[in-house]
């Protein structure tokens, strides 16, 4: 695992840092649970009424809890490498646990499948590209054919002026949503110094080096951005 992930892994084996997740990814990114709700919506354009749905990056259950909650006849087979984010997954489904397979691991421990579709939201830009593709193609053999794929993360303007524009504006829309500013620092400093982000041209191109055709952006909110394939 790369250097870069593995801080992140790290972080999230931390049971007082995964007591306080849930807080986390509303502070920020912009339309958190929009972006739950819109994954919900694409997916159910292809799936059965019946889906099972893999989530990489399941950890912290809550894209899981939403979908769970929208799609009542949905199961879901999660995977994170992180124990303790797993049964915090456990936790917050709650009544809905029992329709969901927690996996501790990576990609290459998820079963065979195939899946009605799948979602990796925010876990892939913790990935270097080359292991990116490998991860989405890994993903996409174990679709069924035309099965959709949602994928969601960090990703903006890499240029020499840019970056840290971008980066600027990450902590200052977290800091506007009530993140404290040491944590807010904190977290900037983390991502400049141990996320390999890619401009969203180019992580649209991973997408379809994995195998995925008719990828669309969704989604655009500061340094985020989702799109949805098809195997």
């Amino acid at each position: 695992m790369a250097e870069g992930a593995q801080h992140f892994l790290d972080h999230f084996k931390d049971p007082q840092a995964v007591a306080r997740y849930a807080e986390g990814p509303r502070r920020f990114v912009p339309g958190f649970d929009a972006l739950h709700r819109m994954t919900g919506i694409l997916l159910a354009e292809r799936v059965p009424e019946k889906a099972h749905i893999l989530v990489l990056g399941a950890g912290g259950g809550l894209e899981m809890k939403a979908m769970a909650d929208a799609y009542p006849h949905w199961t879901f087979t999660g995977v994170d490498p992180a124990d303790e984010m797993l049964r915090l997954a456990a936790r917050t489904m709650g009544d809905h646990a029992g329709r969901a397979t927690l996996v501790e691991g990576l990609i290459d421990d998820a079963p065979p499948g195939p899946f009605d579709g799948a979602t990796c939201l925010l876990t892939l830009h913790f990935l270097e590209r080359e292991e990116r593709i490998r991860t989405a193609a890994e993903i996409r053999a174990r679709l069924k054919p035309g099965a959709p794929f949602v994928a969601a993360h960090g990703s903006f303007p890499q240029g020499p002026d840019e970056r840290d524009r971008w980066l600027d504006r990450y902590a200052s829309y977290a800091m506007a949503s009530g993140a404290e500013r040491e944590a807010t620092a904190n977290a900037r400093a983390a991502v400049a110094a141990h996320v390999a982000m890619l401009r969203p041209e180019d992580d649209e191109a991973v997408l379809r080096a994995a195998g995925f055709h008719g990828v669309e952006q969704f989604y655009a909110a500061f340094t985020w951005r989702g799109w949805v394939g098809y195997a």
